[in-house]
């Protein structure tokens, strides 16, 4: 099955990316597996295979070396996860915010050529006709695409695929984004929630890498999605996001519940590429934050994370961003991360119950309580791997995350008292203020949806938490805060030479200049 897909996500790239092409080159450059649309109709190949394909391209599961650029050393860098001991392009580079454009292009280029186009091929194919593939394809296109806008601001959504009277393909507001995801996330749940009350038969099990066609685990996913980002712009618009809060926690099919329901897609045979990063280039490494946090805490997620230096059993050590690297050598004793499964994660069910539990913090009808959900947070990111003491763990009033210290070289050492060092314990208090109790909720989810630093980025960004520490060294040239951090990255140089006029237009819509300290619409704290 899976070696058939694989033909079939060629010929679908053949059809989706061939549409701009001319008649004549069209002629030329016939498809060499000779599939036509009506042979990809039988078996809704036709619509099933670019999803398949959108899934494997979130994060570029077999090439690694993209899926490095892609992510990896940028939004899992800054997200306070991972570190790489590789002084690459002579140490200045995104981790000490020395931003590489011939990198940051990348996050750009495979959302819209890999995901956005294949989703919107399905759309196209489906139409009225097939309500569960016109649905999937849309909540894909959302789950890509909010990532990118979360990584640039403004981006081509609403009118993709369309050349306006300038003869340009017009960028979206972040805002007009993010209201045009909440329109077909509701579209999408309505037309498959639809679908599943009638009891159609489920039809894209072939396809589907992430729950083998199981259509109410897609609609619990969707409706975490559409609470994950209206709990995001809460700061910037309280009246959309809880409107569109509350529809989620509402939905009678619920939210994502069980560690069994996580977003993850299904890479087997190929390896997790993190794994190709860390063990075969050696250029990935556990982060400061990441021990002062786990080992602080004496968390028992921390060896299903990480795996111990030579140094000891219980020995870990991470790198932390922004120094100064010589040599690759000093730091890559440090921890590795521990093996992945073939699996690419982009939702914890875990996340879920932290949402909720934000959620109650706002007031928003259907939250239930704050602490309920914040342990159910943690017990499911427990059940994820199998642990089993969380009321030990849940009960722990006294654990903080602990000073850092860098064995190479002091100057990179976060001592006790440090403003960069968190104070926040893992109890629940009940007494205690909004701040405190945010900061609880965002550290156990920034604990829980490891490894996704896409996510653990954004949410940073938007909270604040967990304190994370700021680099030692800043190349940016006076463009990035060194204590307000990296907030967003500046417009790929593609987007110069293809589309420049639609450019200069989305560069009016930021709050300030096209650079990596300027704050996105939703980054108001």
């Amino acid at each position: 099955m899976r070696k058939r897909i694989h033909s079939m996500l060629l010929a679908i790239a053949f059809l989706a990316l061939g549409s701009g092409c001319t008649g004549k080159f069209t002629d030329i450059n016939k498809n060499p597996y000779d599939f036509s649309e009506s042979d990809l109709k039988g078996d809704f190949q036709l619509m099933g295979a670019p999803i398949t394909q959108a899934q494997l391209y979130l994060l570029r599961y077999n090439d690694p070396p993209t899926a490095q650029l892609q992510q990896n050393l940028n939004a899992d860098i800054f997200s306070g996860y991972m570190m790489s001991p590789t002084p690459f392009e002579g140490n200045i580079n995104n981790m000490n915010y020395g931003l590489l454009y011939y990198w940051n292009v990348h996050p750009w280029n495979e959302a819209y050529r890999w995901v956005m186009k294949p989703c919107v091929f399905t759309q196209q194919k489906a139409g009225d006709k097939y309500p569960d593939f016109y649905a999937w394809a849309t909540i894909m296109k959302v789950e890509a695409m909010h990532r990118i806008s979360d990584i640039f601001g403004p981006i081509i959504y609403k009118h993709f695929g369309e050349i306006n009277n300038d003869n340009v393909f017009e960028y979206d507001s972040q805002q007009q984004a993010y209201y045009t995801f909440f329109h077909d996330l509701d579209t999408a749940i309505n037309l498959l929630t639809d679908y599943v009350n009638r009891g159609n038969p489920q039809r894209f099990q072939a396809f589907d890498l992430v729950y083998k066609g199981d259509y109410i685990k897609w609609i619990k996913f969707a409706n975490t999605l559409r609470l994950r980002l209206a709990i995001r712009i809460n700061g910037a618009d309280a009246a959309k996001a809880r409107k569109e809060g509350e529809a989620a926690l509402k939905h009678p099919l619920g939210l994502l519940q069980e560690a069994k329901e996580n977003f993850a897609v299904d890479i087997s045979p190929v390896t997790h590429p993190l794994n190709i990063m860390c063990y075969t280039w050696a250029d990935l490494r556990m982060s400061a934050p990441m021990e002062s946090i786990l080992t602080g805490y004496n968390d028992p997620r921390l060896p299903h994370y990480f795996v111990h230096t030579d140094e000891g059993q219980d020995i870990y050590h991470g790198i932390r961003n922004g120094i100064r690297i010589s040599l690759k050598e000093q730091y890559t004793g440090y921890s590795k991360l521990a093996r992945l499964e073939n699996r690419i994660q982009f939702m914890a069910a875990a996340e879920a119950w932290f949402l909720k539990a934000e959620a109650a913090l706002n007031g928003w009808e259907g939250a239930g309580s704050a602490v309920y959900n914040y342990e159910k947070g943690v017990s499911t990111s427990f059940d994820q791997y199998s642990i089993t003491n969380v009321d030990d763990y849940l009960k722990n009033d006294s654990s903080r995350p602990k000073p850092y210290v860098d064995p190479n070289n002091k100057e990179n050492n976060v001592p006790a008292g440090s403003k960069h060092l968190s104070r926040i314990t893992i109890k629940w208090e009940e007494q205690a203020t909004q701040a405190e109790k945010l900061e609880r909720i965002i550290t156990q989810k920034w604990i829980a949806m490891f490894p996704e630093g896409q996510e653990a980025w954004t949410e940073f960004r938007r909270t604040g938490y967990p304190k994370l520490f700021p680099v030692v060294i800043n190349n940016s040239n006076n463009t990035i805060s060194t204590e307000k951090f990296i907030r967003r990255l500046p417009f790929p140089q593609i987007e110069e030479v293809t589309n420049p006029q639609a450019l200069g237009r989305a560069r009016k819509m930021l709050s300030a200049g096209d650079n990596g300290g300027t704050r996105l619409w939703w980054d108001t704290k």
